[in-house]
């Protein structure tokens, strides 16, 4: 009978260390925080990926993974469709940054993708189903992109590539950048196609997926205005205007841009 109560004893308490492990195992695990989300920056008409890099520097110091995806910018469907195999090829989930036409890019390519946590608009379209960059430009004053366009570039299936002229880049477009990076910027600028500014976005993501703005007030090539209009419209979590900053928000401001990037990706009204 001792040897028996021994064994129970002993029974016993080899079950509360191990209820006690399992208590411990389980708190660890509630503490292991979750996957950060995958932000994925789309860049707009007259840059390139690398326009992003300083941006993506400041959030991979965060620690968060980053893609700077390339926008084809040919129109905004086909474009869409692009960037939207590029969040399908992502594990897990993904918040969406667009430049200037990238706006239109993002909000089209997050329609069919539930993943995507939040958007956000840096000095971007941000339209409604139907509605082309072209319109929103035009429907408020203050751009002066016309007038800084080179004649177009015949492509062989009839469409019109469009760029800056270079000698007008800085002023147009990175009037804050400082002027040996505007110039490198102007040469490295990608065309976006000139049906591509007037073809009408066939979705509007930012009616049900959180939405971010953060925009200069000295853009040349998006009116303020505009950019005022569509965050509102958007009904922004957050807006930032940043004073004297041009349309390259991103590249003049990183620190801005990336610090309301990390807002977003954080913030639990993005959370499904």
């Amino acid at each position: 009978m001792k040897k028996l109560s021994c064994l129970v004893r002993a029974f016993v308490a080899a079950g509360a260390m191990a209820l006690q492990f399992l208590a411990a195992s389980s708190a660890a695990a509630l503490d292991v925080p979750a996957a950060k989300p995958t932000i994925v920056l789309v860049h707009g008409a007259f840059a390139e990926s690398a326009s992003w890099n300083d941006v993506a520097r400041e959030l991979g110091a965060r620690n968060y993974p980053v893609i700077a995806a390339a926008n084809p910018l040919r129109g905004v469907k086909t474009d869409a469709d692009h960037v939207e195999a590029v969040i399908a090829a992502v594990q897990g989930s993904v918040v969406l940054v667009g430049h200037s036409y990238g706006g239109s890019v993002i909000s089209a390519a997050a329609a069919k993708r539930p993943n995507v946590l939040a958007l956000v608009f840096v000095s971007a379209f941000a339209p409604e189903a139907g509605e082309s960059a072209a319109d929103l430009s035009g429907r408020f004053p203050g751009s002066t992109l016309g007038s800084a366009l080179a004649p177009p570039v015949m492509l062989p299936d009839g469409s019109k590539d469009l760029y800056i002229v270079q000698d007008k880049f800085g002023k147009q477009f990175a009037a804050d950048v400082a002027p040996a990076v505007a110039r490198l910027m102007a040469v490295s600028q990608r065309p976006i196609t000139e049906a591509a500014l007037g073809e009408p976005a066939p979705a509007a993501a930012w009616k049900t997926v959180p939405s971010w703005f953060i925009y200069g007030d000295r853009d040349k090539n998006i009116p303020p205005a505009a950019l005022a209009f569509m965050a509102e419209r958007a009904h922004s979590k957050k807006t930032v205007v940043v004073k004297g900053a041009s349309h390259v928000v991103m590249t003049s401001r990183p620190k801005l841009v990336a610090r309301l990037i990390v807002e977003a990706a954080e913030a639990k009204t993005a959370q499904p």
